[in-house]
């Protein structure tokens, strides 16, 4: 599995990103996709989650201003009223599946999002 992250950049606080991360490989089924964020000197920490069933958790630091979503392979967050302490480094991380389980689970490269005050 090939994961293609985009869509980081520099925005002032208040503002909006939208990232995309895109999973690819021959034959591969695809389950759980989510976003994690690891900001300098932090752990690296679960921001969003969607299950293959369709249902989305947050962490309670974003709910409210990041939605998850999902077309076919590529997930999605949308990020909004964008705080400097939503910088960092946005993983996205898929699980991979055969016969509905999860078999492996995939990092994506990381994009960077900075948030001016």
């Amino acid at each position: 599995v090939q994961l293609q992250a985009s869509g980081g950049g520099l925005v002032q606080a208040g503002g909006s990103l939208r990232l995309s991360c895109a999973a690819s490989g021959s034959g591969v089924s695809i389950g759980g996709m989510g976003w994690y964020r690891q900001a300098p000197g932090k752990e690296r920490e679960l921001v969003a989650f969607r299950s293959s069933g369709g249902s989305a958790s947050y962490a309670d630091s974003v709910k409210g201003r990041f939605t998850i979503s999902r077309d076919k392979n590529t997930v999605y967050l949308q990020m909004n009223s964008l705080k400097p302490e939503d910088t960092a480094v946005y993983y996205c991380n898929v699980n991979r599946i055969q016969l509905g389980r999860p078999i492996r689970n995939y990092w994506g490269q990381g994009t960077l999002v900075t948030v001016s005050s």
